[in-house]
């Protein structure tokens, strides 16, 4: 079983929406908002924070079941995502299950760039939706 669930693309990542984030989150390590660190660091400039990658993955999940439906949603974090990467949350159910007494689907997504990269990988399990 692969169904395939419709792909969320999201705007390209913003240098000021790094700035934003960090003070939304409280994560003020400057690699992901002052060019110069990031350099110094070796990245060749900021990087986005990888909760803020979840956090498209977790809006993509939102919108494909009730977030009341979720049960489990694991992810792994592949690759460095930049501003002006655009990317797009990609998702299929693989299998369903019954769990304490609830019908569940589970699922895996991906979040890619326009040139395929993976930058997150994940599971996910959600109440199977009534007919």
């Amino acid at each position: 079983m692969m169904e395939p669930l419709q792909p969320i693309i999201k705007n390209k990542i913003t240098h000021t929406q790094l700035v934003r984030y960090a003070g939304a989150s409280g994560d003020f390590n400057p690699i992901h908002t002052v060019v110069p660190i990031g350099e110094k660091a070796g990245l060749g400039g900021v990087i986005a924070h990888g909760m803020l990658v979840m956090g498209f993955a977790g809006q993509a999940l939102a919108q494909w079941f009730p977030r009341q439906h979720l049960r489990r949603f694991n992810v792994r974090f592949s690759k460095m995502t930049r501003p002006g990467e655009q990317l797009t949350v990609y998702g299929s159910i693989t299998g369903e299950v019954e769990q304490a007494g609830e019908r569940l689907l589970q699922g895996e997504l991906q979040v890619k760039n326009e040139q395929g990269e993976v930058k997150l990988s994940g599971t996910f399990t959600v109440v199977k939706p009534e007919q």
